[in-house]
């Protein structure tokens, strides 16, 4: 029956991460799979998130079925965290917000709504961009196809070259677009950059798809929403899936929402229930546990700023490796321009690491980092940040 059937090659990423942990040298360090570590190296458990699941499980009660688009407490709150509580838009009722299992479910059920609803569209993805991306969407169906980001030459955004790229799509395509701390490269659009883009995309009427599952990484909540908020201010129509798995530290929870900002009350209402539709034909509902979590710690008094004040420690801890890196590297390599680590935003940072130094970092030193040269900067700690700065610089310095 499935003899035909071609074999998986396995995702890249989770492959590395098994041969980090099959790697018996002492000194190895994983900065390959996208996953806060704090200074211990250790999965963090927030408070906020314990004492959220202490009064989920003293409330008690059932375990009902959720409806397809989710928690209504929850959906409010991620409303609320990513256009402000006040937002005219969420006062007119033109967000139509629903609970998915993580932003990758979320990404899959507007893909899906996409491909049903603009079926002559095609998505248009950053380039590089995180590789799901591209498989979540050609998987609804659709054609995808790079615009110009990532500039090697200057570590910055080729913008020039990104907008005339938007100036010269057809009407109505996607463009997914990161919102902040950009997944692979860690270089993102600034608010003057964003200014300037949104006009092009209403001209065009192209439909901004934004993933934003690193808020509160980059700059801070607010700040890292600038590009949400800014779109809905402009009156355009736009999805954006967020997660927090990484700002809650609640990977396997699958905590994450889809919002589509829609022109109008009417038409946010007819988006809702596709939506709903769309939900009920791949998982039927999401999880309730996931929706508490979020709910308790966004809206309660005393959980939202505990919440806030870890998450911002997170934040700092990061920009506290990207700068012992710099210096470390600075000092090795005296002459070379490293100053990219110290300008790119969230956990990610694209090294100028070619495969072939990747292959040898890993192999020569236990320094494991995906093929592209990205790496986790949330991997890095004051125990291993200098012996990873030195493995860079030998297979930098040396042909390879």
């Amino acid at each position: 029956m499935f003899q035909h059937v071609q074999p998986y090659a396995g995702d890249p990423i989770f492959a590395l991460v098994d041969a980090f942990h099959a790697d018996p040298r002492p000194q190895k360090v994983n900065l390959s799979i996208g996953i806060y570590f704090d200074e211990q190296g250790r999965l963090p458990v927030l408070p906020s998130v314990q004492l959220a699941e202490q009064r989920i499980l003293a409330e008690g009660g059932p375990k009902p079925y959720l409806a397809m688009e989710g928690d209504a407490a929850a959906r409010r709150e991620v409303a609320a965290l990513l256009l402000g509580r006040d937002h005219a838009a969420i006062a007119a009722g033109r967000v139509a917000t629903i609970q998915t299992v993580g932003s990758s479910g979320g990404l899959k059920v507007g893909a899906d709504f996409l491909k049903a609803w603009l079926p002559g569209s095609a998505v248009w993805v950053s380039d590089p961009t995180w590789d799901n991306h591209r498989s979540m969407f050609e998987g609804s169906g659709f054609q995808v196809n790079p615009y110009p980001y990532y500039d090697a030459k200057t570590g910055g955004v080729r913008f020039d070259d990104l907008l005339a790229t938007m100036r010269s799509l057809p009407q109505r395509s996607i463009v997914l677009l990161h919102a902040c701390c950009h997944n692979p490269t860690g270089v993102d659009l600034s608010r003057a950059q964003w200014d300037a883009l949104i006009p092009v995309l209403r001209e065009r009427e192209l439909l901004p798809y934004l993933d934003l599952a690193y808020q509160g990484f980059g700059d801070g909540i607010v700040e890292d929403a600038y590009a949400v908020r800014a779109l809905a201010n402009a009156g355009l129509t736009f999805f954006v899936a967020n997660s927090f798995s990484k700002s809650m530290s609640v990977y396997g929870e699958r905590c994450g929402a889809l919002s589509a900002v829609c022109a109008d009350k009417a038409e946010a209402d007819l988006v809702m229930g596709q939506l709903r539709f769309t939900v009920r034909r791949l998982y039927s509902s999401p999880a309730i546990h996931a929706a508490k979590i979020v709910s308790h710690v966004l809206a309660d008094a005393d959980l939202r700023p505990l919440w806030e004040a870890e998450l911002a420690a997170m934040r700092e801890r990061i920009a506290a490796m990207r700068r012992a890196l710099h210096a470390r590297l600075v000092t090795l390599l005296p002459g070379r321009d490293f100053n990219y680590f110290l300008t790119q935003r969230g956990m990610f940072s694209y090294t100028g690491l070619s495969a072939a130094q990747v292959d040898r970092l890993r192999e020569e030193h236990a320094v494991y980092l995906i093929r592209s040269g990205r790496i986790c900067v949330a991997g890095l700690n004051n125990d291993n940040v200098g012996r990873t700065a030195e493995a860079m610089a030998a297979v930098i310095g040396t042909p390879g």
